[in-house]
């Protein structure tokens, strides 16, 4: 098992190293890193917009780069998956401005390696609505209900839906989506 920092270069090689002597090879990458703070921007400090960002865009850019770079030289097609947000996209929260800008940013940069790294590699992001997790735990009944509401199927998505697209993303049905950003919303 590898563990580290995936938004520090250092743990990010140590990773590569170690999924290189344990397995000689990676066919999915998943990049799934993301932390919110949600006030209002006048309180919010800049320390915490570096943090958002740095956690969020740097990992998905590291990951993407070195282990990309190592699933280029397989034989097989390989493929990459990054989440991203609707935050990113069209649906955005002021009181959330970092972690949008850090989703947007996921956009682009699965844009740019999905060009970088075609025909080899196939890179698509998911783009997720509201899901019940454990980030969004804590927030007021109210917004919950609100947000709810404004969703085709009333409700939030249950993480499984999400792993479920993610999951053929990354299998071998996954023959020609690629560069896609795909919205999974329940209609919003």
């Amino acid at each position: 098992m590898c563990f580290g920092d995936v938004a520090n270069e250092d743990d990010v090689m140590k990773m590569l190293e170690n999924v290189k002597s344990a397995f000689g090879r990676l066919d999915v990458l998943v990049n799934n890193s993301g932390i919110v703070y949600d006030m209002e921007l006048d309180e919010r400090p800049t320390s915490i917009f570096e943090e958002t960002m740095h956690n969020n865009v740097t990992g998905t850019y590291l990951m993407s780069k070195y282990f990309g770079h190592f699933m280029f030289e397989s034989e097989k097609t390989t493929r990459i998956i990054n989440v991203a947000s609707t935050n990113g996209m069209d649906c955005n929260f002021p009181t959330s401005i970092d972690y949008d800008a850090s989703k947007a940013a996921i956009i682009s940069l699965t844009k740019n390696f999905a060009l970088e790294y075609a025909p080899r590699i196939l890179v698509n992001a998911v783009a997720p609505g509201w899901i019940k997790t454990e980030m969004n735990s804590d927030l007021p009944e109210d917004l919950v209900l609100e947000e709810a509401s404004k969703i085709y199927l009333k409700r939030f998505a249950e993480p499984s839906e999400i792993a479920s697209l993610i999951y053929y993303l990354g299998s071998d049905e996954n023959t020609f989506v690629n560069n896609e950003i795909i919205k999974i919303d329940g209609g919003y």
